[in-house]
């Protein structure tokens, strides 16, 4: 008899813990699918997708391109940098508009590119934002200056790391849908645009470590408007375009040459632009493919003392599928 209490006692206590778990995962999943479709945008315009999961393969390729110029010593100067393009493929898996990805950088396994990125992009259709960590070691360049030959820049020289923060704020988000072009948590029936507020961040520090000993620290702070745009050609297809510029309204920047530090004048109007891109097709009633881009463009400075410039892209290619029960109460 002992025995038997004994061991009831023992499945108690092994079932009465996960009860709890399973009634808070199946709270949470029902929260989600709430919140996933809770119908506050125009239906003639916007549908969600109706399968609750989705797995998506992307191909990234991304740059970063840094050119100065200026006048030092009365004599004009220009250089040029750029970082060696990186390739990363990334597995991910979505549910209800959540999607968790993990990216890998083949190069970085043969010893080729020890640079690496990271990229946090959420897009939602009324607000959004993209946060990229970029540490770039591996650059080619050269530096010109009057009266002078080109000087090539040795490898391994140079180290920028840089931090982009962009961010939205949508008008016509019952519309309207950035997530569309870009994530596909929702799907564009007809074409529509949204005019944008947008604010931008960008952070770098660039140090340069050879016969002269150079760093440059930069922090600037834009806000400003934009516009963009879904157009649906036809049934199936989804053409984006958007273009966000942000007037720099703060900026602390400093170069130091060897031991000496000089602060860098803000010279009215610098600029932070953002630009997006994407191709869309969707087919089978379940998988898609596309293209899409990201653009961003940054000014500070000015030609009569130091001006810096950079450029940063990344491209995308990616493929996936919608699987699981489709959910009849969209």
């Amino acid at each position: 008899m002992r025995k038997t209490i004994l061991v009831a006692a023992v499945l108690l206590c092994a079932v009465i813990p996960s009860l709890p778990a399973q009634n808070i995962f199946h709270r949470l999943d029902s929260m989600l699918t709430e919140n996933y479709r809770k119908v506050r945008y125009d239906t003639a315009y916007l549908a969600r997708p109706q399968s609750k999961w989705t797995i998506m393969a992307r191909v990234n390729l991304s740059g970063l391109t840094v050119e100065t110029k200026g006048i030092d010593n009365g004599q004009h100067f220009k250089s040029r940098m750029d970082a060696k393009n990186k390739t990363t493929i990334s597995l991910g898996a979505g549910y209800q508009g959540l999607m968790l990805s993990l990216a890998l950088n083949p190069a970085q396994f043969s010893g080729k590119n020890h640079d690496y990125e990271l990229n946090l992009n959420i897009y939602r259709r009324r607000f959004g934002f993209d946060i990229i960590w970029h540490d770039a070691r591996n650059f080619k360049g050269w530096y010109d200056q009057d009266g002078w030959p080109r000087y090539n820049l040795p490898d391994g020289m140079l180290n920028v790391r840089t931090l982009n923060l962009n961010g939205y704020y949508a008008f016509n988000s019952r519309r309207f849908s950035y997530p569309a072009a870009f994530s596909q948590s929702y799907i564009q029936r007809r074409s529509a645009g949204s005019f944008l507020l947008a604010a931008s961040v960008m952070g770098q520090r660039a140090v340069y470590d050879g016969d002269t000993y150079l760093k440059l620290n930069t922090v600037n702070v834009g806000i400003g408007a934009g516009y963009a745009y879904n157009y649906v050609p036809h049934e199936g297809w989804l053409l984006h375009l958007s273009l966000l510029p942000t007037l720099i309204v703060y900026s602390n920047s400093s170069l130091t040459v060897d031991d000496k530090q000089t602060k860098q004048h803000y010279d009215f109007p610098e600029f932070i632009v953002t630009a997006r891109a994407s191709a869309v097709r969707l087919w089978g009633g379940n998988k898609f493919a596309g293209l899409s881009m990201v653009y961003n463009y940054t000014n500070i400075g000015d030609d009569d003392n130091l001006a810096v410039y950079n450029y940063k892209w990344r491209l995308r290619a990616f493929f996936g599928f919608r699987l699981g029960k489709k959910d009849k109460t969209k």
